[in-house]
């Protein structure tokens, strides 16, 4: 007998709880040599659990999330400000809703296969990562930031899954 998945167990868990949406940055084709305004796609959605997107068949790394919104003139003191305006822009004229949370830049993880180093072949390192999915030990972990500490990734999961089934007050 085989030990459950975890990823499994934790999307029996969230069968009822909201999910978020996935979208995909889309840049247009000139039209009639005129650049068209970019906008973003919806490509699914999935349960927001930290750095893990879940959905039901896979598991991504998070990328950024905006929320959509009506394009508006405004003055900005950064430009990663603009950025962000424009993306949640792009995801409004993409067809989400006014205020809807959209996440872009996600990425496909394997939890079955370490990363490769860059020459391809397997990393002799004691620690070897799929993004946050770190293989260390014959365990699998998750690094929930770049700095952070590895955490089992059962008790991850069960962290996130508590947090999204029952919020904390005020969140």
């Amino acid at each position: 007998m085989t030990a459950p998945d975890p990823f499994d167990a934790a999307r029996a868990r969230l069968a009822a709880a909201p999910r978020e949406a996935l979208g995909e940055l889309l840049a247009p084709r000139r039209l009639l040599g005129l650049a068209r305004a970019p906008r973003i796609v919806r490509r699914g959605s999935a349960w927001h659990l930290g750095v893990l997107l879940l959905t039901d068949d896979a598991v991504l790394a998070t990328g950024d999330i905006i929320r959509a919104r009506q394009q508006a003139r405004r003055g900005y003191t950064a430009e990663s400000q603009r950025r962000r305006a424009e993306l949640a822009a792009a995801a409004r004229r993409g067809g989400f809703a006014e205020g809807e949370t959209v996440h872009i830049g996600w990425r496909v993880l394997d939890p079955a296969a370490p990363a490769a180093d860059d020459t391809g072949a397997a990393s002799a390192r004691p620690a070897e990562a799929s993004g946050p999915l770190v293989f260390a030990d014959g365990s699998l972990f998750v690094r929930w930031s770049t700095t952070g500490g590895l955490v089992p990734l059962e008790s991850y999961l069960a962290e996130r899954v508590g947090l999204l089934l029952d919020p904390p007050a005020g969140a």
